[in-house]
């Protein structure tokens, strides 16, 4: 039965992948990434000769071909993303599904064996140091640039969980704007850079910590997890 590995790695600092990751990596016959360039950083870091493929979302039909011709091979897979666990917001979910689908099931008349390396991810990191409710919580992944972004940040104003995202340093600005319109008196956490060298939060309303930001510039650049209690 042929194994296909989704494995988390690291989504700043090197160290925080598993051992199990380590050894998986080293073990398997192939290595799907993100951006090769960037998987081998971690590769060399940790001493892995493996040969790698590109798979992202702009990937083509006939890479997935390739990639299922190995597995009736009996071959073993390994899937990663550039950091944190592929699947979640990104495009090896699609991969896992059509593996996992009736019609790909009887692949060597065997079902390939999808088994998860959990490790990092930037949603239960920023929730877990956060200080916000964390019993119940909805992560809407990255929020859509232009259609339904209004009805999102009104179901975010409604909610009565703490509602998580991610958003890049180019729309912070107009969507803490956005939060003071729709929801001025929640308690909002901004995780910046986690586990990276400049990692910070900031919990306030979103009025004061868009106040913050416009008053410190350097503090808009970086990657965004966005909390609303």
């Amino acid at each position: 039965m042929s194994k296909f590995y989704v494995v988390a790695t690291p989504i700043g600092n090197m160290g925080d992948i598993t051992l199990r990751a380590i050894e998986t990596l080293k073990n398997v016959d192939l290595i799907l990434c993100e951006d090769t360039r960037e998987t081998k950083k971690l590769l060399d870091k940790y001493n892995i000769h493996k040969p790698t493929m590109s798979y992202h979302a702009q990937s083509k039909l006939s890479k997935t071909d390739k990639i299922f011709e190995l597995l009736e091979k009996g071959k073993d897979l390994a899937l990663v993303s550039d950091a944190g666990t592929p699947g979640i917001s990104d495009p090896g979910a699609m991969l896992v599904s059509q593996i996992k689908s009736p019609l790909r099931q009887d692949l060597r008349g065997e079902e390939v064996q999808v088994i998860p390396i959990p490790g990092a991810s930037a949603v239960i990191a920023a929730l877990s140091a956060s200080g916000l409710p964390t019993h119940e919580f909805t992560f809407l992944g990255f929020l859509p640039h232009k259609k339904g972004r209004e009805t999102l940040f009104k179901e975010i104003a409604s909610s009565k969980r703490t509602m998580v995202f991610y958003e890049s340093p180019h729309r912070i600005l107009k969507t803490l704007e956005s939060l003071i319109k729709f929801c001025p008196e929640k308690k909002v956490c901004l995780a910046r850079e986690l586990t990276k060298i400049y990692e910070e939060f900031k919990t306030d309303t979103p009025e004061e910590v868009l106040r913050y930001l416009k008053a410190n510039p350097v503090k808009q650049k970086g990657e965004f997890t966005v909390l609303v209690a």
